[in-house]
């Protein structure tokens, strides 16, 4: 394999949330650099980044390895994504853009679409295109990093199971758009809280012996959800 030298902390990251590389295992600056057919500063360069991502630790006498979460701190993942994705939204229908709102209404008559056909093969894919451009549209780089980060490590971390019922989880995310079509920033992140806690009870740790439910307690928001269904 031989990528662009600025794409190997990509590769490298995404190699590690799909599993091609364990838990624990080492990586050599070697192997790495041969592996993806560049030379060893950019393998260096994507390493300590994900040092700093909390996807690799170095350790004495062992160098880079992947690192070995625990199960305190994958939950922890949930429940900052259930604080700050609200936030984003709330941003969003503040900065969104015109050329945002009509990606993200594109993408939920898509995802509308094909929950309602039973196709559920691109639905994940569509919902993580959905909530990538919804954090872009908050118009804070910074947030939109640490959604993208949480979103990295949450795959990693996590089995998803898909929603029990589609069609309103699609609903959910049109919800969200029409708030922030509207500039109702309070009404976006209070449909986001209730979508993003719904959505958490789908997760499942890959680690810690057998697979458990996320530990995230449930607890009840007061949102009017009236006017959810199209």
């Amino acid at each position: 394999m031989r990528i662009p030298a600025h794409s190997v902390c990509t590769a490298i990251r995404d190699d590690i949330v799909a599993g091609v590389y364990e838990r624990g295992s080492r990586l050599t600056e070697e192997l790495l650099a041969r592996r993806y057919g560049v030379s060893r500063v950019p393998v260096r360069e994507a390493l300590r980044t994900l040092e700093a991502e909390g996807f690799v630790v170095t350790r004495r006498h062992a160098g880079a390895c992947v690192a070995e979460p625990t199960e305190r701190e994958a939950v922890d993942l949930l429940e900052m994504r259930m604080l700050l994705e609200p936030l984003g939204a709330s941003r969003a229908a503040q900065r969104r853009t015109d050329a945002h709102l009509k990606v993200l209404r594109g993408l939920v008559r898509l995802g509308q679409e094909r929950a309602r056909r039973g196709n559920s093969e691109d639905l994940r894919s569509l919902g993580g295109w959905f909530h990538e451009t919804l954090a872009q549209a908050s118009g804070s780089p910074a947030l939109t990093s640490m959604l993208t980060q949480l979103r990295h490590k949450i795959a990693w971390m996590y089995t998803v199971e898909a929603p029990a019922d589609p069609v309103e989880s699609w609903a959910e995310h049109g919800a969200i758009v029409d708030a922030v079509a509207r500039g109702d920033s309070e009404r976006a992140r209070a449909v986001t809280a209730l979508h993003t806690e719904r959505s958490s009870t789908a997760h499942r740790l890959r680690f810690g012996g057998p697979e458990r439910a996320n530990g995230v307690r449930n607890s009840q928001h007061a949102v009017n959800m009236s006017g959810l269904r199209h």
